[in-house]
């Protein structure tokens, strides 16, 4: 299984979901690759948000080697789901699909809502994290 997390700049969810994400898959045996990627092209290289490192680190996870990437239309090719944070990312990832399977692996990282970005608000953080940490742990399970 090949899983992509997606938001807007690439440093704060989806690095968290991608390092959580891979966390709980290794901790079951899960042979899974998990990565991330961004829809806007700011921050391409650069290293997740301090305080998405802080975080994870409180919780043993270290997500401080990640880089930012663009998402680009090949990332359909190499991975199995495309799980975005909110709708604006659907509509950015949607719209560079070139097809129906393509389409068809993209959704909503929750099962209902979307991951508020806490980019600027330091007390989203950690919320985010648990929001976070919650539903990939039903997606472990779920496998």
């Amino acid at each position: 299984m090949k899983i992509l997390m997606v938001c807007l700049g690439n440093i704060c969810r989806s690095p968290l979901a991608h390092g959580v994400l891979q966390h709980y898959a290794t901790q079951k045996g899960l042979p899974w690759e998990v990565d991330s990627a961004g829809t806007g092209d700011w921050h391409i290289g650069q290293a997740p948000d301090r305080r998405s490192i802080a975080v994870a680190q409180k919780y043993g996870i270290d997500i401080s080697t990640q880089r930012a990437q663009w998402f680009e239309p090949h990332l359909f090719d190499q991975f199995d789901q495309i799980l975005v944070m909110d709708r604006n990312n659907l509509r950015d990832v949607l719209a560079q699909a070139r097809n129906v399977a393509d389409k068809a692996k993209v959704q909503l990282f929750l099962t209902e809502g979307e991951v508020p970005d806490p980019y600027y608000d330091d007390n989203l953080f950690e919320p985010v994290y648990r929001l976070i940490a919650d539903r990939c742990e039903e997606i472990v399970v779920r496998f």
